[in-house]
């Protein structure tokens, strides 16, 4: 394999553009670049997730899986080309059979519950609230620009995965789950404490 970068700065990019894959230059604020950054971030933020997780840990292989999904769909917002699709109905298919078979092992989700309960699952509920603002992103690009459909589908899954990922991790080790609690429960619970102590 060639290597691939030769020089880590080119100085190209000190006015403010940036190159796509297919030759043309655009500005950095460009949403194509701001959605490709997003699902940058969603991709660093996995690989954090994935390295606080044991080596044995059977969410490990999904993550790297995911984690090479989202360069090539990377790669197809850089090359900018409807002809070129690498997200295709498999890899839909691959998260939504994942979101059913881990869902499965969880009790019903009765309450809301707040981002949290221990590391792990705090990082998973970071990656996912990413996940959706790369949606967000792609979906205001498919507005003026060519994106593939599965792409934007593909990220909405993802988000779905992640939120059950977070609820797995929230219960290991016999944590739990952290339920939203609205205000007037809150300020309810807290006058029956002041009025106990009364």
């Amino acid at each position: 394999m060639s290597n691939r970068l030769t020089r880590l700065y080119t100085r190209r990019g000190d006015k403010g553009t940036t190159g796509l894959a297919n030759g043309s230059r655009v500005a950095k604020t460009h949403p194509r670049i701001e959605a490709l950054g997003d699902v940058d971030e969603l991709n660093s933020l996995l690989g954090l997730l994935a390295a606080d997780l044991t080596e044995n840990d059977a969410l490990q292989s999904d993550l790297m899986q995911i984690q090479n999904d989202l360069f090539d769909l990377g790669g197809e917002l850089a090359v900018a080309d409807s002809n070129y699709t690498v997200i295709d109905a498999g890899c839909l298919e691959a998260l939504e059979q994942q979101v059913d078979l881990q869902n499965e092992t969880l009790p019903p989700l009765q309450e809301f519950i707040l981002p949290g309960g221990n590391r792990s699952a705090a990082q998973a509920h970071l990656a996912r609230s990413v996940c959706r603002r790369a949606e967000r992103r792609m979906v205001e690009l498919a507005a003026s620009d060519t994106v593939n459909p599965l792409a934007i589908a593909y990220l909405n899954r993802l988000s779905d995965l992640l939120f059950v990922y977070a609820r797995i991790l929230a219960r290991r080790d016999g944590g739990q789950e952290i339920l939203w609690r609205p205000r007037n429960a809150r300020t309810s619970s807290t006058e029956e404490t002041d009025s106990d102590d009364a």
